[in-house]
């Protein structure tokens, strides 16, 4: 099969390298599936670099990256039902802690990593249903049902934070969002922010309470902990709840520990990688009822050849994208 792979860290155009290699085989509880899709996220891009805190060098001999993908299963292991043969799939986990990950034309894993795609669902929008769905889904949803609820979206124009406005905002929430610029301001609007807010303003906890009325919000999802956390400590309601899957800009942030007390806030850290088999059931099954109505629509920023890899690396390391990064198989 082709694949991408790498055995050292560095620079895409310097590590990454289009190899054949040979076609995997599904064992026990496993399916084949022939990759038809494969999406690059930021975390793919920060392993690849080395940019994981204490790790120096990769941890098997050789790598093809990426968690997320979609495709058809064409091969299923024992114990696996034959009849999910020739059913279409979006993929989790697919790299992580394991060797070989989606950008490959083939990959065999746990069958539970294989997730039915919806009828009507393309690859495309499979390919970005892993992490990016998994993170907005959960985020919103962890807590239980928000209907009637007020939910702020940090970075709503973001991949994650645009499915977050649309998560919340289909599950019945009054969505608010923040984001920067007048494209960033109509992403988080198109996919249903009531209000938008720009996230550098000074004044910006006056601007969410004045939109609602002097209400407080009840959850919050967070791409950027550190630096917002003092701001959320000002519109945050009583028994609200922080759902916080990044804080990049501030890596060891400082907390107003006794605003948050005293409002008995839950800080849920969200790291979809290790959800719990509940936790991630459930989250899987709304994203996919989520998918399924057609609640929700999936910004592509590039979607490019396999052999283009690098290329989609650098694009996602630049980080200046309206949307998700992919590659065709």
């Amino acid at each position: 099969m082709r694949a991408i792979t790498y055995d050292r860290f560095g620079p895409a155009s310097e590590v990454l390298r289009m190899e054949r290699l040979a076609d995997p085989a599904p064992g026990a509880g496993e399916v084949l599936v022939r990759v038809h899709v494969s999406g690059v996220n930021p975390s793919d891009v920060k392993v690849r670099g080395g940019g994981r805190p204490g790790v120096t060098a990769p941890p098997y001999p050789v790598i093809v990256p990426h968690s997320d993908g979609a495709g058809v299963i064409e091969a299923v292991g024992a114990g696996v039902d034959a009849a999910r043969v020739g059913q279409r799939v979006w993929i989790w986990n697919g790299q992580w802690q394991r060797a070989f990950g989606t950008a490959a034309e083939y990959i065999a894993l746990p069958e539970a990593q294989a997730v039915p795609l919806p009828e009507g669902a393309s690859f495309e929008a499979g390919a970005v249903l892993g992490i990016p769905g998994l993170t907005a889904t959960h985020a919103v949803l962890s807590g239980g049902p928000v209907e009637g609820r007020r939910v702020l979206v940090s970075g709503g124009a973001g991949t994650v934070g645009r499915l977050a406005v649309q998560v919340a905002r289909a599950s019945g929430a009054e969505v608010l969002a923040t984001a920067r610029g007048a494209a960033g301001r109509e992403a988080a609007q198109s996919a249903g922010a009531a209000h938008v807010f720009d996230y550098t303003d000074a004044t910006l906890a006056e601007q969410i309470l004045e939109a609602t009325g002097g209400r407080p919000v009840d959850r919050i999802v967070e791409v950027e902990f550190g630096p917002n956390v003092e701001t959320h400590a000002q519109i945050i309601a009583e028994g609200g709840t922080i759902a916080a899957y990044g804080s990049a800009k501030e890596m060891r942030p400082e907390l107003p520990f006794y605003p948050l007390m005293f409002k008995a806030v839950t800080i849920e850290l969200v790291l979809v990688y290790l959800l719990k088999d509940a936790a991630r059931d459930r989250a899987v099954a709304e994203l996919n009822e989520l998918v399924a109505r057609g609640a929700l629509d999936f910004r592509l920023a590039e979607v490019l050849d396999l052999e283009d890899c690098a290329r989609a690396h650098e694009i996602v390391e630049a980080g200046a994208r309206a949307g998700s990064v992919l590659l065709r198989l």
